[in-house]
């Protein structure tokens, strides 16, 4: 304790650490008078002081400074001497010299230590261009510049541009040449400019589809020596060739490519190689195609070489290397880290954070891809050699499922099995209760297959019209998995056709909520706006959905039946002609489109709809119609004719069509023709009140001697007419009658009330019954694919000179558009089910 001293407490330990000497303080140099002054006076300029040295051995030297004059004192070699005094001239003191002053100061100098007296330095001077070195440079730069323009105009898809700078960078490629050979350096030709621009050339000539030139291009680079591993080239020709579809000739050039690629380049030969196992897959050689897949398979495999060889042998039918090169292809390592390595700890922060960062990253993505990949061709895979590699279907699915099952894809197996079931329903002689079978036995498995397999149900219960099913199912889908958008679209299906429009438009829009790209939801979206009259609305919709898909038919349709309900045919007609611009056979359309020019008084255009409707469908009684009613309104009766004739073929038990006919002849003068088929008529329509009319007005102007038999019979005709009229009309009265009464009886007497209703009731019943039997006689059956006119419409004529004229289809009337006009055709309402 003796040696331990204790600091006082009011001692500071650091102090003295801030001090130091002020001389070396030079912020302060600007407010030190005594330095300023002498700076700015002789002060600072005074002559050094000298001394006298005292005697020595040599004699007395003056004292030299750095502010005195030297004398220069050379030896004997050149340099001075140092040691010794010679002509009595002072020894140059260097010990002493101070920084940033110079012995040749003279006295009467300012203190410049920055040399600012020396005024500005001189100009740079000017390069001169004109040697031929610097044209041979620049040159080279104009040259290096139009490559890069031209590879990023082919960047941006601009291939002519890129053209253009390729076959200028050659011109000034071959003056730059030129100029080297003339200022005689044609030894430094830079071979790798030339081997730049030949090769841009070549490659803009192939992006712009100029093949020979092309290849003229990798022939000049190949044929050249001094371009080392100029050889890999080939690969481009081959690649040419190839797209020539001169295959025999891209092998060979593929192989003269894999003759000179060295066994380093292990990738590259591979890669070779699978181009010439496609070519021959191409030429039908798939014996020499399944070499070099198999050669491929064994050195570096992968999915998509697997795939091609599981094709091959597929082609030739073997079952049993089938089956081998489908495990070969599950066996495959994708080199994929496993999904779990992205899924984030609940205990390291910072490990947290990087997942977070990398979960996303291109790396992941490509890792997906990969994956996706691989489960696509393991699938496509199953399902071609399913059928083949075993006795029946099923049995060859069940050996790609066990096989699945027991590789690295196990997640796939599940969706093995619902392909299988959806195989089921897509062959032409499918065991629909296969397939659902199948499709049940996932109702106990995970919510994901569950889901997929109870929406494929629904499905198949909505198209078999068992609506109860298909709602349980979709109910059964949406329970196992919410966010399944087919399981909402089929669960909205469900309750739009039952008419309930605003509950199906909710799930509709939930399953956009899930996934907005599901184009079904939108389309039925739209389907269930327009139900409800929300016009904008499914405007709205289905102008979104032309934004994604821009060639759908439908969408369009749907898009100009829209504008027509919103009173705005001239974008419907502008829709309407986008449909035909896509499907310009479909009749429907065109039927439509005509009808819309009618419409608005375009006869010509109507025309031209309609009659290319006709053209590809001409049993479309509509447009037959109207073809015959455009032709007898321009007075060209003998036209019309054909197409009232095709109308009596398709609708033969209907009169309205034959009495047309007729009326065409008599009305382009050919009476004998009209009397025949007038005649004709009556014999199958014996009680048609119009013919016997027709009949007795043309055998009357032309004298014939049948007049009076066929007036007989029109005036037996119209009295049996008249005799049905009072019939219906008692019958009416009769009736009414009944129904006073039973009102009108008394509440004690209900029983005989009731009795007197059943009578009345079955009195009125038989009559209208032997009413209606009168009127079938000449009306069409029931199973006629079109609906006969009314009666009144049948006998309703007035007289004109040449005899009474049938009332012509109303051809510039505008017809409001159902919502069911298309239902049997392609572009109707119907719903896009998942």
């Amino acid at each position: 304790m003796e040696n331990v001293h204790l600091v006082p407490e009011d001692e500071d330990l650091y102090s003295g650490y801030n001090d130091y000497n002020p001389t070396f303080d030079s912020e302060e140099l600007e407010n030190d008078v005594g330095f300023q002054q002498a700076v700015r006076t002789s002060h600072g300029r005074r002559p050094p002081m000298t001394a006298k040295f005292p005697g020595t051995a040599i004699g007395a030297r003056p004292l030299a400074t750095s502010f005195g004059p030297r004398i220069p004192m050379t030896s004997s070699m050149g340099r001075p001497v140092t040691g010794a005094v010679q002509d009595g001239a002072a020894r140059p003191m260097t010990a002493v010299r101070a920084a940033g002053y110079t012995s040749s100061l003279t006295r009467g100098s300012t203190f410049d230590p920055l040399g600012q007296s020396r005024g500005p330095a001189p100009a740079l001077e000017s390069k001169n261009e004109d040697t031929p070195e610097e044209k041979i440079k620049i040159l080279e730069k104009k040259v290096n510049d139009l490559i890069e323009e031209s590879c990023m105009a082919q960047s941006m898809g601009a291939l002519q541009l890129a053209l253009e700078k390729a076959k200028e960078a050659g011109r000034k490629e071959r003056a730059l040449v030129r100029q080297r050979e003339q200022s005689g350096n044609g030894d430094h030709i830079n071979l790798d400019l030339t081997y730049s621009v030949l090769l841009n050339l070549a490659n803009q000539y192939e992006n712009n589809e100029m093949y020979p030139e092309a290849l003229n291009s990798y022939q000049v680079i190949v044929k050249n020596k001094m371009f080392s591993n100029a050889g890999r080239l080939k690969v481009n020709m081959a690649n040419i060739y190839f797209k020539q579809k001169n295959y025999p000739k891209a092998i060979k050039f593929y192989r003269m490519a894999l003759d000179q690629i060295s066994n380093a380049h292990k990738e590259m030969r591979i890669k070779i190689m699978q181009n010439i196992g496609v070519i021959f897959v191409r030429m039908g050689q798939y014996s020499d195609a399944i070499t070099s897949f198999g050669h491929i398979m064994s050195e570096s495999p992968n999915v998509k070489t697997g795939f091609n060889l599981i094709l091959c042998y597929y082609a030739i039918g073997d079952r049993e290397m089938m089956k081998k090169s489908f495990q070969n292809l599950i066996s495959v390592p994708l080199g994929v880290d496993d999904e779990d390595k992205y899924i984030p700890s609940n205990d390291d922060t910072n490990s947290n954070m990087v997942i977070e960062a990398i979960k996303n990253d291109k790396l992941h993505q490509m890792e997906r891809d990969l994956k996706s990949l691989a489960e696509k061709f393991i699938m496509t895979a199953a399902k071609l050699i399913a059928p083949s590699i075993e006795a029946s279907f099923a049995a060859g699915f069940d050996w790609c499922v066990d096989m699945v099952k027991s590789s690295q894809y196990v997640e796939l197996a599940n969706d093995l099995e619902i392909n299988k079931a959806i195989t089921y329903l897509r062959q032409k002689d499918f065991n629909q209760v296969e397939a659902v079978e199948t499709l049940k036995t996932f109702e106990k498995k995970d919510s994901r297959v569950k889901s997929a397999a109870a929406t494929n149900l629904s499905f198949l219960y909505f198209l078999e019209k068992d609506y109860d099913q298909a709602d349980r199912y979709s109910d059964l889908a949406m329970n196992a998995d919410r966010y399944n958008p087919a399981a909402l679209i089929n669960k909205g299906n469900t309750v739009f056709i039952r008419h309930d429009y605003e509950k199906a438009a909710e799930f509709y829009k939930e399953a956009l909520r899930n996934d907005s790209s599901c184009t079904e939801a939108l389309y039925n979206l739209g389907l269930s706006y327009k139900k409800l009259n929300r016009l904008d609305e499914a405007l709205d919709c289905f102008l979104k959905l032309h934004a994604i898909l821009r060639n759908s038919a439908q969408v369009m349709y749907q898009l100009a039946q829209v504008y027509e309900l919103l009173e705005d045919p001239h974008q419907a007609i502008e829709w309407l002609m986008q449909v035909i611009s896509v499907i310009p056979t479909d009749p429907k359309v065109l039927a439509k489109l005509g009808d819309l020019h009618d419409g608005e008084g375009d006869k010509s255009q109507a025309f031209q709809c309609y009659y290319e409707s006709f053209r590809y469908f001409p049993s479309n009684i509509d447009v037959i119609e109207w073809l015959g009613a455009y032709y007898i309104e321009t007075q060209f009766c003998e036209k019309a004719i054909q197409y009232f004739e095709r109308a009596t073929l398709i609708q033969p038990t209907q009169v309205k069509w034959q009495l047309m006919v007729a009326s065409c002849y008599r009305r382009s003068g050919n009476y004998q023709k009209a009397l025949d088929t007038y005649k004709d008529i009556h014999r199958k329509f014996p009680e048609n009140v119009e013919c016997l009319r027709f009949l007795v007005r043309l055998c009357t102007d032309m004298g014939l001697k049948e007049v009076q038999e066929y007036a007989t019979r029109l005036k037996k005709v119209e009295k049996m007419k008249e005799i049905r009229e009072q019939r219906v009309k008692s019958g009416r009265e009769g009736s009414a009658r009944s129904r006073r009464e039973g009102r009108e009886g008394s509440a004690g007497s209900a029983g005989i009330a009731e009795d007197v209703k059943t009578d009345s009731s079955h009195s009125s019943n038989s009559t209208k019954g032997e009413r209606l039997s009168a009127k079938m006689r000449s009306l069409p059956a029931s199973n006629e694919p079109y609906e006969a006119s009314n009666q009144k419409e049948l006998d309703a004529s007035y007289m004109d000179p040449l005899g009474p004229q049938m009332e012509r289809p109303k051809t510039g009337a505008k017809r409001r558009v159902e919502e069911d006009d298309f239902a049997d055709e392609e572009l109707g309402d119907d719903l896009l089910p998942e």
